[in-house]
Order: structure tokens, then sequence, then C-alpha cells
């Protein structure tokens, strides 16, 4: 089992090539357009979920952040469905994958650090250098104030990575002792399938939480910049 514990987690390759790219591709097949003048209710669901989730996230925001409306609708989307995909038998996650969720996360950060710089210059200067701060310690503290600036990326792709591999780890290893336990004790065995149960529809919540979190925490950087 220990030989195997890390599998789930490399690039799937078939005849020798990644397919990684077509597994990303995969969730937008989920999410069809609509093109019926009264849509059924699978497709009517999404779109509330879909408004609900947008003027929930989109209420703090002036005209200019609700121009990103469209990019971060589609950011939740992707994750949401990327990490329940995920959590299939002999499947791949592709949010486990720190540099995946780098690239996610870099490109995100710097379009809002660069608004903000664009729009609000002033504003985005004085964030290095709070009011009232003693001279002494001014160089010290934007020293801070910028590491604590270029970590924000790292942070989001972290955080998604650590939550949604941590899950998965936890599952594979009860898993196992479950199976182990079934010819050693049988009651054992059942109270282990059962924590594996309430484990699983655990991971279903943290999939769909951390894609809301890492969505809320790039609009939040959005609306400190705009």
């Amino acid at each position: 089992m220990n030989e195997n514990l890390f599998a789930s987690f490399t690039t799937p390759t078939m005849m020798g090539l990644p397919i990684v790219v077509l597994i990303i591709m995969f969730p937008s097949i989920l999410f069809p357009s609509p093109n019926r003048l009264v849509n059924n209710r699978l497709v009517s669901l999404q779109q509330w979920l879909v408004q609900l989730t947008s003027k929930q996230m989109l209420a703090i925001h002036n005209h200019k952040g609700q121009t990103w409306a469209l990019m971060l609708m589609s950011l939740i989307l992707f994750i949401g469905s990327t990490n329940l995909l995920g959590l299939l038998p002999h499947s791949f996650t592709p949010t486990t994958q720190l540099s995946m969720n780098l690239g996610m996360a870099i490109p995100l950060w710097a379009g809002t650090v660069i608004t903000g710089f664009r729009r609000k210059t002033k504003a985005s200067l004085a964030h290095f250098l709070p009011q009232g701060t003693p001279g002494p310690l001014i160089p010290m503290l934007v020293i801070i104030e910028t590491i604590s600036l270029f970590i924000q990326p790292v942070a989001l792709a972290v955080r998604l990575t650590a939550n949604i591999t941590a899950g998965h780890l936890l599952m594979h290893l009860i898993g196992g002792a479950a199976l182990a336990l079934m010819n050693i004790s049988t009651p054992v065995a059942l109270i282990t399938f059962i924590i594996l149960i309430l484990l699983t529809i655990l991971e279903f919540a943290v999939a769909l939480i951390q894609a809301y979190v890492f969505t809320l925490l790039v609009s939040l950087y959005l609306h400190d910049n705009t």
C-alpha cells in the first residue's frame, strides 16, 4: 500500500504522452450551453447556482471589478468540477499538482495587482507603508509588505494543493486499512468503512469549499485593487 500511496498524484500518460490537457478540458463538457427556449432541470439548476454565487461574490465590487465576473465564475466552476471528478475511483485530480495551481494563481494575482497600479497608483503604493510609521521602521516595513504581497499567489496555490492532497491521502489510507481489516476483524473493518463513507462525504464538501475559497480570495484581491 505504501508503494502506491502517491500513485494517484502522478501525471497519467497514454502511449508515452501526458494526457493531463485532455483531463483539464473534460469538465467543460459537464456545463453545456443552453440552446433551447425552455431549459431542462439540470441546466436551470446550474444557471441558478451560477447566478447565486455571482451575486454573492460580486456584491462588493464596483463596475470595473464586475467586468471580471466571467473569469471568476469560470474559475470556480473549473476548480469545483475538477475537484469533484478527482473523487471518482482511478481518476486524476489536476488540482493536486502545485505547478498547475501556481499557473492559475500567479496570472490572476498579477492581473489584480497590475489593475491596482494602473487605476489606483497612490493607494497601491500606500499599502507598502502604513500611515504613522516611525522613520527607523520604514525600510523594514516596506520589505515585509513586499514579501506579503508576493507570497499571496503562493499561499493560494499551496492552500488548494494541501487540502485536496491531504483528503485524497487520508481516503487512500483509510480505504486500505478497511480492506486489510476484513480478514482480521469484520466489525472493525465495518466501522472503518463507515468512517471512509463519512470522510468521502466530507471530501465532497471540501472540494466545493476550496473552489469557493480560491475564487473568493482572488475576488478580494481584485476588490482591493479596483
